[in-house]
């Protein structure tokens, strides 16, 4: 399910859809960073992980995040690096929040 969601949101093996909620992430990333989206911010890892199928073997699955997984070592780091917590619209929590089928913390 969770690589459905994923898909659902734009992020597919051709690319972003044009017009989706991937889309809209994209832009709004780009504008924030002057004009670029970051390797490893939320867009390019969703889109990697939708584009290889991979958002539920990585450990990001509709049911939270997997123990010892590559998603769980991903929301470790992310926690340190921000004092202990994982901010909203980070990568870790915008991917978990697409793969349950949400907006990634958007409206």
């Amino acid at each position: 399910m969770s690589d459905q969601n994923v898909h659902k949101a734009g992020f597919t093996s051709s690319g972003i859809t044009g017009g989706s909620l991937a889309s809209s992430m994209m832009s709004r990333e780009a504008r924030e960073s002057g004009g670029g989206v970051r390797s490893g911010g939320p867009t390019s890892t969703l889109q990697e992980m939708g584009a290889k199928g991979s958002t539920h073997s990585s450990g990001f699955t509709s049911s939270g995040i997997s123990s010892g997984s590559h998603a769980s070592g991903m929301m470790s780091q992310e926690a340190r690096s921000h004092g202990g917590g994982t901010p909203r619209g980070g990568t870790t929590a915008t991917v978990q929040s697409i793969s349950m089928g949400g907006k990634g913390g958007r409206r």
